[in-house]
């Protein structure tokens, strides 16, 4: 049993297992060793505690696996480490899922959040000491034409059921602030790109294929732009935001790195050739049918946090990616137990629509 009232802070982590939960853990839990992070995920398909094996035995780190819709377990489970803090990253995530089959997005996404939301304000008010960061997306703006960046003062104007799901959730959590005076964050950020991505994702999946001489499906014309971020350039921004954040703002994370999503494809081809040898792998792009509702233009101003938390992304796009590439070329068993199943009847599909 673990001794919290050696900990200055306990902290739980929704979605811990998944790609930017596992990267946050993995930068968070050697940093702060005065810190309990509390692992929380109930390992759906996209969940992988491989991911965080470096930490798995650290003195400050535990994991439980509860699904953040269970009221009674998390609220058992905050009790149990006198959690005083909460980083909610756990959601369903995959715009393409999320058209396909909405309802799980519905469940996990709003009353996932709503669910933490009301065991955040039940703690708020027996001790006064609690501090709940929600993690969204800046597709809840909708999407962007030639011109402009997404702000803090942005419209919600969401295209998806995903986009939709998590707009509602950051109502909430404004909401909460607003009703309750609970002390929330929340960050809104751009596409993100780095180790242990679930290779249904645009960059894993193009990184997968041309490895191994499969099609590179990119939807409709490839012209849609987005804006990347790395991982772990995210993760300091998350690290700033839940420590120094003002209570009931929001603060946009973005890094600078537009391209369409053709283009970013060539550009690992590219990559790879040069690592690889070979190619040119970008002969193996295939254009299959756009997906409903694909929003064209996804940018993020990030002067605000700039300004008031001092934060700058460290790494240049290219290193960023060059990284990213290796790392799946390191890690080909991951990325191959991942790809199994889910991922192969998914991609099949898309392929029968180019």
């Amino acid at each position: 049993m673990i001794d919290t009232k050696k900990f200055k802070r306990r902290i739980v982590v929704t979605g811990g297992a998944g790609f930017i939960g596992s990267n946050l853990l993995l930068y968070l839990v050697p940093k702060y060793a005065d810190y309990l992070f509390v692992n929380v995920d109930c390992l759906t398909y996209a969940g992988n505690l491989a991911n965080l094996k470096p930490i798995e035995n650290a003195p400050n780190y535990i994991f439980e696996k509860i699904n953040i819709c269970d009221l009674p377990l998390m609220q058992e489970c905050i009790a149990r480490y006198n959690v005083n803090g909460m980083i909610h990253l756990a959601a369903e995530s995959h715009v393409d899922r999320s058209i396909s089959g909405p309802g799980e997005f519905i469940k996990t996404n709003i009353i996932g959040t709503f669910t933490l939301l009301e065991l955040a304000r039940q703690k708020t008010e027996v001790t006064g000491d609690f501090r709940f960061h929600h993690v969204s997306t800046d597709e809840v703006y909708g999407s962007l034409g030639e011109k402009g960046s997404f702000t803090e003062s942005s419209p919600y104007r969401p295209n998806s059921p995903y986009a939709a799901s998590k707009a509602a959730s950051d109502h909430l959590v404004r909401t909460f602030h607003k009703t309750y005076g609970l002390d929330v964050v929340t960050s809104n950020c751009s596409n993100n790109y780095g180790p242990y991505q679930f290779p249904e994702k645009f960059i894993p999946l193009i990184i997968r294929n041309a490895k191994s001489s499969l099609p590179l499906p990119v939807y409709g014309d490839g012209k849609n732009i987005r804006d990347w971020l790395y991982a772990e350039d995210h993760c300091r921004a998350l690290d700033l935001v839940f420590h120094k954040g003002v209570s009931g703002q929001t603060y946009n994370i973005g890094g600078r790195n537009e391209i369409e999503n053709v283009e970013l494809a060539r550009k690992v081809c590219r990559m790879m050739d040069e690592m690889l040898g070979g190619g040119p792998r970008a002969k193996l792009i295939t254009f299959v049918k756009d997906r409903p509702g694909h929003d064209r233009r996804y940018a993020i101003d990030a002067s605000y946090i700039r300004k008031e938390l001092g934060w700058e992304p460290q790494f240049t796009f290219e290193e960023g990616l060059h990284s990213t590439i290796q790392w799946y070329l390191d890690n080909n068993d991951w990325l191959e137990n991942c790809a199994t199943g889910h991922y192969l009847q998914y991609y099949e599909r898309m392929y029968a629509n180019k």
